[in-house]
């Protein structure tokens, strides 16, 4: 770090000490926004006159607007440790916090949210800005980072988790999440489908979309942490989400989706407690100017829905424009094909407000407007027809929209909210005929042999019978096309379709290739651990076509199918999990590929060789030492090695319920077996996950090795000063250098270190930097530890 460098992070440094010393113990708690004030006359006037507050609750609804919203957390349900994490979330780290004061004020025991099952989901009265500065949590927020790193813990608002709840999701169905970004809710729909994890492949996906194509990459960010096989990342407008093809028996059949997530862009004002500009920010343009677009995407979600199938529309607004005015629109003109579902007995313990049925249309300028009639022709592209109630009393009272759900934030101290469960019985009225695809499949034969499926962009699900010239046109069209395709199909390459067929944006991603059913690539592989006869290798790809390939990912049965014939139509940003890792030097001992950390729960079950069992005591030392000999392994550990060949192992822990106090959930970690040694390729944050579930202390104080290095630095900087003002530097540089380093070396061998807790985590840190695995098939993904704290 050069010295200019080093004298602007100190006067940043520096900067940031006087804000959070003048800002005042309640701009701490106020989430750091003590600038803006909290009023806004239209809103006020506007939620008024609707009376979506139930009467004499006005005031509180406002106080608890204005109060920072508490900080919640949700313990991932589909790992064997979710047990495990709550016990030592309760036992120990929200035990340290009874009796705690920050800033004054008293910490409060957090709290489990009485209708998230089996106590998955808590909340507490600390500010985010309060669990990141605070001293006295320090402890505390570094274990939530790093378990959210890990994919245990997800730091996501009160709210958000129930529209995933109120699908109804089983491991079975396949689900498409329409505005899925930064991705909170679609971590726990995948959870929903690893619900048995003796299931390594369920026979239900999740495809995510986002429009951003930015925000597709926070999304592989938050899906990677969960390691499944079965979520795809891809980027479309939702409003035109493209028809999918599947292949089923032998026939391309449109796919339609059992369950759709429809969580859309929205205006935002329930989120007013977090997001606090949106105070100042507020009016009800931002209302009528998401309307059709929320409509857009809420019809084209209901065309992809299969019949019997559910769908959650859903906004963190209370605007009844963006909520009840969108549903009421939909269920018109579906003609009786969609009907609100009843969830009211759903999620015991959430207190709700039915959806209402009358209200009114403003405009920014506090103008009124109760009927489409009543609008004059200057304003009618500002509001349209169905923004408003439905008159027809009959008609209203069969739409049932007090079936939806508004979540108020005084009654459970949450932010705002709006669902709506609809449910498909028939095909929409403009699509009565369901759309097919006669076209037959040729048989597989020993490769990723599929036809081309390019029938434009699908995004209209209309089908007219055409005519005999478009039939011809169609055909000749076809031929062309498949002579473009027929090579990368027949070598199982789904790649990004050419930009003459689509225009591509932001970031070109490689393509998806399925290794062929011969190639020699895996028999070593196979060979070496033994795979059973039942192990899906058609499942594995690679994102390389040319060359060596370095990293082999699989993805689940069902997404094979889904990207072998949507590959010309489909941009996909990410998919599968990486299960093996090219290691040069595992050649020479019968196999180049090393086991991967983040696959190896989704391929123990189909490993048979190579498997050491060992007990808690090893796995303490294999994540705690970097390269430990043999001999410091239980005797039952070294008799196992001691005729096994030399490279990639799995190392298994299995609990001992004789012995209550020792970790009761299985373990299972890639390691590599040396000549005299046995090491663990485990990334840190799981590392420390894993250690703290032993009961091994990992704190590690950060806070007084930034003091610790900045006072460093700065003496180093005055005597640096003073050093070139006696001397020639030019001539004297070589003599200068050591003696620098010598003395900061002086100094920080001073320094107060004094937990064995610290010196675990240096040592991890080592070993996280000689185990990390190159090259991840994820273009980009958010750095930002905090970036899964992004309310959807």
């Amino acid at each position: 770090m050069g010295r200019r460098a080093r004298d602007r992070r100190r006067q940043q440094q520096q900067q940031q000490r006087q804000e959070r010393g003048g800002g005042g113990d309640q701009a701490g708690w106020a989430g750091g926004y003590p600038e803006i004030v909290k009023e806004n006359e239209l809103f006020e006037r506007y939620y008024r006159e609707l009376g979506i507050v139930p009467a004499g609750e006005w005031d509180a609804f406002m106080a608890a607007l204005r109060e920072p919203l508490p900080a919640t957390l949700r313990i991932t349900g589909y790992r064997s440790h979710a047990r495990e994490i709550l016990h030592c979330l309760k036992e120990k780290y929200f035990r340290e916090l009874q009796d705690l004061e920050v800033d004054g004020q008293k910490v409060e025991m957090p709290q489990s949210l009485s209708w998230y099952p089996e106590e998955l989901a808590w909340h507490t009265n600390l500010s985010r800005k309060i669990l990141r500065k605070s001293p006295q949590l320090e402890k505390f927020h570094q274990f939530l980072v790093s378990e959210t790193e890990c994919g245990n813990i997800s730091r996501q608002e009160a709210v958000s988790m129930i529209p995933p709840l109120l699908l109804n999701v089983s491991p079975h169905h396949k689900i498409l999440d329409m505005c899925a970004a930064p991705g909170s809710k679609t971590a726990q729909l995948i959870e929903m489908l690893h619900a048995d994890m003796n299931v390594p492949f369920p026979s239900g996906f999740v495809i995510a979309n986002d429009v951003d194509n930015k925000r597709c990459y926070l999304l592989v960010h938050q899906a990677k942490r969960l390691n499944s096989p079965c979520i795809m990342v891809v980027n479309h407008d939702a409003s035109s989400i493209p028809n999918l093809q599947i292949d089923v028996d032998g026939r391309k059949e449109i796919l339609f989706y059992d369950r759709i997530l429809c969580d859309v862009p929205c205006s935002g004002d329930g989120t007013m407690r977090k997001n606090i500009d949106v105070w100042k920010k507020w009016t009800t343009q931002n209302s009528l100017q998401l309307h059709g677009l929320q409509l857009r995407i809420a019809t084209r979600g209901v065309e992809q829905l299969a019949e019997g199938g559910r769908m959650v529309y859903s906004t963190c607004s209370l605007n009844p424009i963006e909520n009840e005015a969108v549903i009421a629109s939909l269920l018109e003109k579906s003609q009786g094909a969609l009907e609100l579902a009843d969830v009211s007995s759903e999620l015991p313990g959430l207190k709700r407000m039915p959806g209402i049925t009358k209200w009114k249309v403003m405009l920014k300028d506090g103008q009124w407007f109760e009927e489409w009639k009543d609008v004059p022709s200057n304003r009618q592209t500002q509001i349209r027809p169905t923004m408003f109630p439905v008159k027809d009393e009959e008609k209203l009272k069969a739409m049932n929209l007090e079936r939806c759900l508004r979540i108020l934030p005084h009654h459970q101290n949450t932010g705002g909210f709006f669902v709506a469960v609809l449910i498909k019985k028939s095909p929409m009225p403009w699509n009565k005929r369901q759309p097919k695809v006669h076209q037959k499949l040729p048989q597989r034969t020993g490769d990723a042999e599929v036809t081309a499926a390019n029938s434009g962009n699908g995004s209209d699900c209309i089908i007219e019978e055409p005519t005999l010239a478009e039939n011809e046109e169609s055909k000749k069209m076809q031929e062309l096309q498949n002579l473009d395709t027929e090579q990368s199909k027949k070598e199982g390459v789904c790649g990004p379709p050419p930009s003459k067929k689509m225009k591509l944006f932001g970031f070109k991603e490689d393509p998806f290739v399925f290794l062929p059913e011969d190639d020699p690539l895996f028999i070593p592989i196979q060979k070496f651990y033994a795979l059973d006869p039942s192990f899906p290798k058609m499942n594995l790809l690679t994102r390389t076509q040319e060359g060596k390939k370095r990293q082999l990912y699989m993805v689940s049965k069902e997404l094979r199918n889904v990207l072998l014939n949507n590959s010309e139509k489909m941009k996909v940003i990410n998919t599968g999990i990486k299960v093996w890792s090219r290691n040069s030097d595992g050649e020479q001992f019968g196999c180049a590929f090393r086991l991967a950390q983040e696959g190896i729960y989704t391929l123990y079950p189909f490993i048979h060789a190579r498997i050491i069992n060992v007990c808690i005591e090893d796995v303490k030392i294999l994540l705690t030492q970097e390269n430990p000999f043999l001999s410091k392994f239980s005797s039952e550990t070294q008799k196992k090695v001691k005729d096994m060949a030399m490279g990639s192992i799995v190392l298994k822990y299995d609990p001992d319920p004789e012995k209550p106090h020792d970790l009761q959930c299985p373990i299972v970690l890639c390691g590599w077996q040396g000549k005299t040694s046995l090491r663990a390729f485990v990334p840190k944050n799981e590392r420390l996950h894993y250690l703290r579930m032993m009961g091994v202390e990992v704190f590690k104080a950060k806070r007084k090795e930034e003091d610790l290095e900045d006072k460093t630095e700065e003496e180093v900087q005055h005597r640096l000063v003073q050093t070139e003002e006696k001397m020639d530097v030019e001539d004297k540089e070589h003599d200068l250098v050591p003696k620098m380093e010598a003395e900061i070396g002086e100094e920080s061998s001073q320094s107060p270190v004094k937990s064995s807790a610290m010196e675990i985590e240096n040592k991890i840190e080592d070993l996280d930097q000689s185990s990390k695995n190159a090259n991840t098939h994820v273009s980009q993904e958010g750095k930002d530890m905090d970036a899964s704290n992004v309310k959807d």
